[in-house]
């Protein structure tokens, strides 16, 4: 390909995601919710919608809903990491337009239609009815609802600045059955954080791989993409796996086998997630919770009652 048509390409896709910013994200006289009837700060009214679900792209979800329940036994493509599991796909986001109101009346669905797990791939930076999310949150908490949450891609502490929906409630109340997962890569040693990864040792439970995860896409196609987005349905994926062995497990004794069997690097001095050229580096353990990342096999080995070195 000549040179000057591949600079033409970029500049053509640099300037459509400038207009789509322009035109709809940064547009304040922009309505999307006339298309589908609703009032956004009114959490009464709950008839509205349409069936698209495919809306603008099913990339992301398809490829976070493969990551956990991809066939394991046709020889085609990815592997899912549980294998006895349904999934229930609500389009709560579409295209990143994150409505308070929208995240508070899936999860209650969700749970209301027997969700067990529910991931969330999602997140921002400002919740303006957040009550209404938090009360979503406790009712899925209330009703043994495992919540599992990507901590964000900003290379930020969240901590200091949290990325929305989080396990705080607004009245102070933590949601007991909430997990936050940032994301690894495979290299480890001082780069075992994504550079892109939120983190926070006092809100981000664990890592889970989320650098250079192979995934499905729409129209029997894969790709290999990086997110916390990807490292949440890694831990939902485990989790549902050890709940179809051990169903007799509550949410929370679940979220606390999957904390406690984590490979440990706490002692390990690793890179904080920036975008600067020399990070300072930290311990693991003053990243995240745990100080470690998920692991499926010694998580199996807990809830069977076995003892971990």
């Amino acid at each position: 390909m000549a040179p000057s048509t591949l600079h033409g390409m970029i500049v053509t896709r640099n300037q459509m995601l400038f207009d789509k910013f322009l035109d709809f994200h940064l547009n304040t006289d922009y309505n999307a919710r006339e298309a589908i009837g609703d009032d956004p700060d009114n959490i009464e009214d709950t008839d509205y919608g349409n069936n698209n679900v495919e809306g603008p792209s099913a990339g992301h979800g398809t490829f976070v809903s493969s990551l956990i329940a991809a066939n394991r036994e046709n020889t085609v493509g990815i592997q899912g990491i549980a294998k006895s599991v349904q999934i229930m796909c609500l389009r709560a986001v579409p295209d990143g337009d994150e409505y308070d109101k929208d995240i508070a009346l899936a999860i209650r669905y969700a749970v209301d239609n027997g969700a067990n797990v529910i991931n969330m791939s999602f997140g921002k930076a400002y919740s303006p009815h957040k009550d209404w999310v938090d009360e979503a949150m406790m009712y899925a908490a209330s009703k043994n609802v495992l919540l599992v949450h990507a901590a964000g891609n900003d290379s930020k502490n969240n901590d200091e600045k949290p990325s929305y929906p989080c396990d705080l409630t607004k009245d102070g109340k933590t949601v007991s059955t909430w997990m936050e997962i940032g994301a690894n890569t495979i290299k480890g040693k001082k780069y075992l954080c994504g550079t892109f990864s939120n983190y926070g040792v006092g809100s981000v439970d664990l890592f889970a791989p989320g650098v250079d995860v192979i995934g499905a896409l729409p129209d029997d196609k894969y790709a290999m993409l990086n997110g916390t987005s990807f490292a949440s349905p890694v831990s939902a994926g485990v989790a549902a796996l050890v709940w179809s062995y051990h169903p007799e497990l509550s949410a929370e004794e679940l979220k606390d086998i999957l904390m406690k069997s984590v490979t440990y690097y706490g002692k390990k001095k690793v890179k904080i997630p920036s975008n600067a050229d020399k990070p300072p580096k930290a311990r693991f353990r003053d990243i995240c919770l745990t100080g470690g990342v998920i692991n499926a096999y010694r998580a199996l080995l807990l809830a069977d009652g076995k003892e971990l070195d």
